[in-house]
């Protein structure tokens, strides 16, 4: 039986020995094979996390390339701002928003590098940036200096630089090209993740097969399976961020269509800025009226030399006539100061409904008696902080308006109330309390498109020869320059209201002078006897014209043409007796040389003379000085020096 058994137990050996040779041959094969499984799925983890850093990194370029374009865009709109309203703070974005850009186009090459065209674009991004931003910053300069002229010229020049769109072109270049690439990575991401979920559902069945088989296999199982639950929460915290870089794109684009929308807004402002502010705009305007105004002067000399050689005495009229004219272009001359919002105004403590009710005579006379003036004024009607004489001028130019507007019949009614507005409620004006001084009109009323263009000068709805179009221009540069603003409701075929808003003031009314009016009545002859005149003026015939009237009203003259001169003369003589300047002049202006004359010489008085104090610096230099407008007359003149001579203190300008 034992040689039986042992063939039997050989042969079962065999069997045996057979199938576990093939059970170790299985093995091996299934080891390999996990092992093979095990590294097809590490290999696809690692290409799907590969194409999802890809991808990523093409949404993080198309992100900061609409950072860069919107730093800039925020960096142009301040600029505009600041060169407008000469707010430092505005300044002070602008740098930062620029050097932002600067920053984020740094961040972009570092992103880009490793793409050759990319690459390419960031540099000329970063060249066309430093272009652009060297024209910004000189305009930038200019309005931090007070130099708004050029910087206003300069932001317009860097408005038309070809810097600004090839910019936007690159920036939407490198934004293209990224989303170009972008949907081949998100393919290849989601290739790699469906591969990845593939090999890891073939490991787990082959983990359930061969899971028993070996400890080493199911070591193996169990680490796949934490490695496909790695790989999953990977892919959903991916998922996950790219739904809340999309979200932030899409509140990007938002924020980005708002601000493009503000800027176009500002765009329009700094336009209607442009235009109101370029002077040069008036040349034609001004040559007209000019022109006619010194036909007057020049025909009237001219009668008057003739009827003079002549031997003819009747020659006053003409003389008239020409200081008629002379006056005229004056007073056009001060309309257009005012409307440019150069001409300096000698502010006090106004009473509001004091100055209406005491011009309703006045206008009264001015419209007609086919009109009814009706004057309403308010109850506690605060004081307010401005020229007297230039809201008489707006006042009467508002009621000559509705005048003409009503043709000379109907009801024309001022009221001055109290009101308080919010911010750019009525125009740019700040919130605050204000007094509004109303002018309405039963007239015709003005059409939408006559709106848009009232501000403008010599803009004018009136027939040829009725009106300069400069009216209601003046009116908006004084109550720009008051700090206020100009407010107009109309309707067509119902009547227009005009309102002027000055900011309230607490303080009492100044009292009115007279002292010049009672002073001319008994005016001697020869006012200025025994009186020596320092006269500094650059222009020559200025000069001589004001040597001659001294001389005619008794004085004697100590000329100088400029201030340096003046100041080495004072040094050698003692006997001056007053300083009459010139405010604008090459070199040494005529305020840098009071101030040094008040240091060496305070008891020297000083009256200044000026065609335009806007170009010598800000009026508050000349406030509690006695100023001379040319053109000035004998009685103007000599009204001025007594003043200074008798010790009248005041910012009294003598040229109404």
């Amino acid at each position: 039986m034992a040689d039986n058994v042992h063939p039997i137990s050989d042969e079962s050996t065999g069997r045996e020995i057979w199938w576990r040779g093939l059970a170790s041959v299985g093995a091996l094969l299934a080891t390999l094979l996990f092992g093979a499984l095990i590294y097809l799925v590490a290999q696809s983890n690692s290409d799907r996390d590969t194409a999802a850093e890809r991808e990523r990194q093409s949404f993080e370029t198309i992100v900061l390339a609409r950072s860069v374009d919107r730093a800039i865009a925020r960096s142009e709109a301040a600029l505009g701002r600041f060169v407008i309203s000469s707010d430092r703070s505005l300044g002070t974005v602008f740098r930062t928003e620029w050097r932002t850009a600067g920053r984020q186009i740094t961040q972009l090459q570092r992103l880009v590098r490793d793409s050759g065209e990319q690459s390419a674009l960031a540099r000329q991004l970063e060249t066309q940036y430093r272009g652009y931003g060297d024209e910004l910053a000189n305009t930038a300069n200019y309005a931090a200096t007070g130099r708004n002229w050029e910087a206003l010229s300069l932001h317009n020049m860097a408005a038309q630089s070809e810097y600004g769109p090839a910019i936007s072109r690159t920036i939407a270049a490198i934004a293209e090209n990224e989303r170009a690439v972008l949907g081949a990575r998100s393919s290849d991401r989601i290739a790699a993740t469906e591969r990845s979920n593939l090999l890891a559902q073939l490991l787990v069945i082959a983990g359930l097969i061969l899971g028993t088989a070996a400890i080493g296999f199911g070591w193996m199982t169990i680490r796949a399976f934490r490695d496909r639950h790695n790989a999953y929460r990977r892919a959903e915290d991916l998922e996950d961020a790219v739904a809340a870089r999309t979200s932030e794109l899409e509140t990007l684009n938002a924020e980005l269509r708002a601000e493009a929308t503000e800027r176009a807004v500002i765009e329009q402002r700094l336009r209607q800025a442009h235009k109101m502010e370029a002077v040069g705009r008036l040349t034609g305007g001004i040559a007209h009226d000019f022109n006619n105004m010194l036909s007057v002067v020049v025909g009237g000399l001219d009668l008057a030399r003739r009827k003079i050689k002549a031997g003819k005495t009747d020659v006053v009229r003409h003389l008239d006539s020409a200081a008629d004219g002379a006056d005229r272009a004056a007073a056009l001359t001060r309309r257009l100061l005012a409307f440019a919002r150069a001409e300096p105004l000698l502010p006090e403590s106004t009473d509001a409904v004091k100055l209406v009710s005491e011009m309703e005579d006045l206008l009264q006379r001015t419209i007609g008696e086919s009109i009814e003036v009706v004057v309403e004024p308010g109850e506690d009607v605060s004081m307010i902080w401005v020229d007297p004489r230039q809201l008489e001028n707006a006042i009467l130019n508002l009621a000559v308006n509705a005048r003409d507007a009503m043709e000379g019949k109907g009801i024309l009614t001022i009221s001055a109330t109290n009101v308080v507005l919010a911010t750019n409620e009525i125009g740019d004006a700040s919130a605050g309390e204000y007094v509004r001084i109303a002018v309405s009109d039963e007239g015709s009323g003005m059409a939408p498109e006559v709106m848009e263009h009232v501000f403008e000068p010599f803009f004018t709805t009136k027939p040829v020869g009725k009106g300069t179009g400069l009216g209601l221009s003046q009116i908006f540069g004084f109550a720009r320059q008051s700090g206020g603003e100009v407010g107009i409701d109309t309707e067509v075929g119902v009547g227009t209201t005009v309102s002027l808003y000055l900011p309230a003031h607490e303080g009492e009314a100044s009292e009115a002078d007279n002292s010049a009016d009672s002073w001319r009545a008994d005016m001697p002859a020869k006012p200025l006897k025994n009186r020596i005149i320092m006269v500094v003026e650059d222009d020559e015939r200025v000069r001589q014209a004001t040597i001659e009237a001294v001389k005619e009203l008794g004085g004697e003259t100590d000329p100088y043409s400029n201030g340096q001169a003046a100041l080495k003369a004072l040094e050698q003589r003692q006997d001056i007796d007053l300083l009459l300047t010139d405010v604008v002049m090459p070199g040494m202006t005529g305020v840098e040389l009071a101030d040094m004359v008040e240091t060496l010489y305070p008891e020297l008085p000083i009256v200044f003379v000026t065609g335009y104090v806007g170009e010598a610096g800000d009026s508050d230099q000349l406030s509690g000085k006695i100023v001379l407008h040319k053109p000035f007359t004998m009685a103007q003149l000599v009204d001025a020096l007594t003043s200074a001579l008798d010790g009248l203190q005041g910012a009294r300008i003598a040229a109404e």
